[in-house]
């Protein structure tokens, strides 16, 4: 997918015909929504809607029609020279010019004007031969997609993609106001999903007094925004779904709380107010007894009791048959520095990071059957697993297999080559760098790999990395290391086999170890 043009964090604000047929009008609210936008600090697209009047329109239709639209679109006419006047006022107000074309001859229109960017309308959304027109343009895209049911919706991305558009998506609802009950923001999610990596935008048009909806569009994954917008005085009154400037500032802003209340998706932001106000409310231990140095420390001689003081040792972290480094009071705090530093035994490294690998599992949406085996691989024995490690989960092992590997952000895997071996590896989610023969390689989602027998490869990951290996059977000593030292090693050694995840196998696997 290739998307050249920043659609994110773009608020479209659609004039429509809501410059009632006058420049000036049209001026004034370009202004009055330049301020709005100045104000909010944000990027935004003035948008306009062109259509070639009365050409567009039959010439049946062009007196006495029951169609609603046709008396509003003539009676709103602008020149071209006018449309061209309020395009340059937009762009010199710092806006992104967007323009809606209705028919072929305004796709000419929008490319002689030079605007950034073309909207395609949800009644234009099946109609071929105008994107055809728009496709050609060259110009980047948004498309709404109202009234589309998914497969249409699908057929318009396929149109899109196949002719190498640069383009974004909008949920929209074809309802003038639409009812809560027919906005379906959750739509929004699904598209992110189908579309990865395309921009999805909400195009809103839910009253405008109305700003809750911005911030639940936000949070499930709307990056663009769009509502109509225009200006009120004695003779104008606007429809029943455009935004006053007020109104649009509300909404902006709504938005800006909105994006600053979702924060951080990642749990890696914790404040040291919100620290220290936990542990303010914590236990600590003390000494139950006076307890000399080299006491093991055991619930029996110690207590857990609120507040805890500073560089105490809190109760949950609190670990029996630790010996203290210097004599304790009865009732006195337990301090860090009179305890040893405390390292995580080697079953307590592999065991957290299951949860690690369940997480990057998850993110790469693989469900996983009761019936496989994990190989914990530390080729630099267990402690330096965060460093050098790799998880392999066993899916089949016939004349041919498959693997599932996992590797934790900033984990990397020695140089090996396989003797008779021959693998390829599938990116599913992540990055993955990989070394053939001393060459390296960036695998990103869905790239491919062949590593034929006798080859030395090494890979790591920063962010962590979820791919497969699909091979040629497996045989057992296959793997020749370049770091001679590994191929000392027997396989219980650098590698814990288990059943399914092995919570209580690697407790006795690795004491079996330490017993060689």
């Amino acid at each position: 997918m290739d998307q050249n043009f920043n659609f994110a964090d773009l608020f479209v604000l659609d004039l429509a015909n809501n410059h009632q047929g006058s420049l000036q009008h049209g001026l004034a609210i370009v202004d009055a929504f330049g301020d709005v936008v100045e104000e909010c600090d944000v990027r935004a697209g003035f948008k306009f809607q062109f259509r070639d009047i009365p050409n567009f329109i039959h010439v049946d239709e062009r007196k006495n029609s029951k169609n609603k639209h046709v008396p509003r679109f003539l009676s709103t006419k602008l020149e071209w020279g006018d449309y061209e006047e309020l395009k340059n006022a937009a762009k010199q107000r710092g806006f992104v010019t967007i323009c809606t074309p209705f028919d072929e001859f305004s796709v000419n229109k929008i490319c002689e004007m030079n605007f950034d960017v073309i909207k395609v309308a949800s009644c234009s959304a099946k109609d071929w031969p105008l994107l055809e027109k728009i496709s050609d343009s060259n110009l980047p895209v948004i498309a709404s997609t109202g009234g589309l049911s998914i497969n249409e919706v699908d057929n318009l991305v396929t149109f899109f993609e196949h002719r190498g558009v640069d383009f974004a998506l909008m949920h929209c609802v074809s309802i003038y106001p639409t009812p809560d009950e027919n906005c379906h923001l959750m739509n929004i999610g699904d598209f992110k999903r189908r579309y990865r990596g395309r921009t999805i935008g909400w195009s809103t048009h839910e009253a405008p007094n109305e700003t809750s909806h911005v911030g639940l569009a936000a949070a499930v994954g709307a990056e663009m925004f769009e509502r109509h917008v225009g200006l009120e005085n004695k003779e104008i009154k606007l429809n029943a779904y455009s935004s006053t400037p007020a109104q649009a500032r509300d909404w902006i802003n709504a938005f800006r709380k909105s994006k600053k209340i979702l924060g951080s998706e990642k749990r890696d932001s914790i404040s040291e107010e919100e620290k220290n106000s936990l542990a303010s409310l914590s236990r600590g231990v003390f000494a139950k007894t006076n307890l000399k140095a080299g006491t093991e420390l055991t619930q029996a001689n110690t207590y857990f009791a609120f507040p805890i003081r500073g560089g105490q040792l809190p109760s949950g972290q609190f670990k029996k048959n630790v010996k203290l480094l210097q004599d304790v009071a009865k009732n006195s705090p337990i301090y860090l520095d009179a305890l040893p530093v405390m390292q995580a035994e080697p079953s307590q490294i592999l065991k957290a990071s299951i949860h690690e690998v369940k997480a990057l599992l998850s993110y790469a949406d693989i469900t996983l059957n009761k019936d496989f085996k994990t190989e914990y691989s530390h080729h630099y024995g267990v402690r330096n697993f965060p460093k050098t490690g790799v998880v392999l989960i066993n899916i089949i092992d016939r004349e041919y297999a498959k693997k599932i590997l996992v590797q934790l952000p900033g984990q990397s895997h020695p140089a090996h080559y396989h003797k008779y071996k021959e693998e390829s590896f599938i990116v599913i989610w992540g990055t993955l760098k990989i070394f053939l023969d001393g060459k390296k390689y960036v695998l990103e989602k869905g790239d491919i790999i062949t590593v034929a027998p006798g080859v030395f490869h090494s890979f790591n990951t920063t962010s962590g990395c979820v791919f497969e290996e699909v091979s040629s059977r497996l045989y057992e000593n296959d793997s020749v290391y370049r770091d001679s030292r590994i191929n000392d090693l027997t396989t219980s050694q650098r590698k814990t086999i288990v059943d399914n995840w092995g919570r209580f196998q690697i407790d006795k696997q690795l004491l079996d170890i330490e017993k060689l």
